[in-house]
């Protein structure tokens, strides 16, 4: 199977989502990720870079760029186009799954 294809759990799907609009340091990444899921999806700074780790591996994400701020390191990750296809590929499954549902003629 090559790197990048495969499910994504609900984490990374909003981790992906959230860097769709260009590259962000964890925790804005961690701040949109709460904003997207309507704060159902609100990971740890653990859980983050855990799920930052698989999706680099799988190289659905890059890092962008590291800078100092106030003596910390910061790390911008960005989406590599293979995560975009993912990502992707993805809405479109959930979309499909949803419609079973949503499209389905009222019962009496």
């Amino acid at each position: 199977m090559p790197r990048g294809t495969g499910e994504v759990s609900e984490p990374m799907y909003y981790v992906l989502t959230a860097l769709l609009d260009g590259p962000l340091h964890g925790h804005a990444i961690m701040k949109v990720v709460a904003e997207l899921s309507g704060r159902r999806v609100s990971p740890s700074v653990g859980t983050l870079y855990g799920v930052l780790e698989r999706l680099n591996d799988r190289g659905l994400i890059v890092v962008d760029r590291e800078e100092t701020v106030a003596g910390r390191n910061r790390r911008y990750f960005r989406l590599a186009e293979e995560g975009r296809a993912v990502l992707e590929a993805e809405a479109l499954r959930m979309q499909r799954a949803a419609a079973l549902v949503i499209d389905r003629p009222a019962t009496a």
